[in-house]
């Protein structure tokens, strides 16, 4: 099932759309002024011989093609701009304090097609720049506190508009480690201990998303910071925003993001996950000789956050994408429209 029982949209197609751009727009310029983020523009794909694309989990394959006119040259079409964001910071020399932010419009083929997820990936990618000092897990939580305030300023705007929606959010989000979680749900799965959290405490931000073994979920080794150790046995200066979605009755992740690697976390966590070898690639090698400025970043998803703030059951109904007949059926059954 895509839809949960006795599902109705409370806004139609035409008031949907109005929401989505006053959503956008509003938590944009929200999460701008909080951060102090400047728009910038980004690549749409990037040569799949320069390191610059993310392995997400590390299994994903990127959507790849040759350009005729460049003798050939292999492209990728991007799936984060993780790593393109850092080296932007340092190429657009942004002082210390301040950051970019970007629409990221990505494809992901392997993902899956299901009532949160897509094979188009848009979001808010955002980098700032931090001081060596600021690389702690204190500095982390101060972050995470602002972006969820932006995303409750968002959701107070949009019920002015649109009164038929209400926040539906903690006035607060509460900091786990996923180190904690495990113990706390051992015979549960990592997906399993997330919906547990988010329906106890509404949102939540879970700490160390990569580390462990086996680890909470997969992170690639060479964007967030999920080693370094934080005291008491935890490690990571990453995570995800994660709340408690009321239509679904589910937990729905907002947004990943974290610390990033310095040059020690990178050569560590490229151990860690048996491929040092890329050590050698142009954007590795331009850390490692110290290019980069200490950043923190991540990626805020736009359709989740609009599903979300519309209290919409299906993504679907707030992004234009490829569906499965099965779920456009049952959508005309609940009276909701997949675009």
């Amino acid at each position: 099932m895509y839809f949960p029982e006795g599902y109705k949209p409370i806004l139609g197609p035409h008031e949907t759309e109005k929401a989505i751009k006053d959503a956008k727009d509003t938590f944009e310029r929200e999460l701008s002024g909080a951060l102090r983020l400047s728009r910038v523009t980004s690549p749409l794909f990037v040569p799949s011989s320069s390191g610059i694309n993310d392995d997400l989990n590390g299994v994903e394959n990127p959507v790849r093609f040759s350009v005729k006119n460049l003798d050939g040259k292999h492209m990728e079409i991007i799936q984060s701009l993780a790593k393109w964001k850092r080296m932007a910071l340092a190429d657009y020399r942004i002082e210390h304090g301040r950051g970019i932010y970007t629409d990221m419009n990505a494809l992901r083929p392997d993902d899956d097609i299901d009532a949160i997820h897509s094979i188009y990936v848009d979001q808010w990618d955002w980098e700032k720049v931090i001081s060596k000092e600021e690389r702690n897990i204190e500095y982390l939580k101060s972050t995470v506190r602002t972006i969820f305030s932006a995303i409750k300023r968002t959701a107070f705007l949009l019920s002015e508009d649109f009164p038929s929606i209400h926040d539906t959010l903690p006035e607060d989000i509460t900091f786990v480690y996923s180190e904690d979680a495990a113990e706390e749900f051992p015979s549960l799965t990592p997906q399993q201990r997330e919906r547990e959290l988010a329906k106890r405490y509404g949102a939540v931000f879970l700490i160390g998303i990569g580390y462990g073994n086996p680890p909470h979920s997969g992170r690639a080794p060479d964007y967030d910071d999920w080693s370094t150790p934080t005291g008491a046995g935890h490690h990571g200066l990453n995570g995800d925003i994660i709340v408690w979605d009321t239509v679904r009755s589910d937990s729905l992740e907002l947004s990943s993001m974290g610390i990033r690697v310095d040059s020690e976390a990178l050569l560590r966590q490229l151990d860690i996950r048996g491929c040092r070898e890329r050590a050698d690639l142009y954007w590795h090698k331009r850390l490692l000789a110290g290019e980069y400025p200490e950043t923190i970043g991540g990626g805020i998803g736009q359709s989740r956050l609009c599903m979300f703030l519309l209290h919409k059951a299906h993504v679907g109904e707030v992004q234009a994408s490829v569906w499965p007949d099965a779920a456009r059926s049952e959508a005309k059954a609940h009276g909701a429209m997949l675009l």
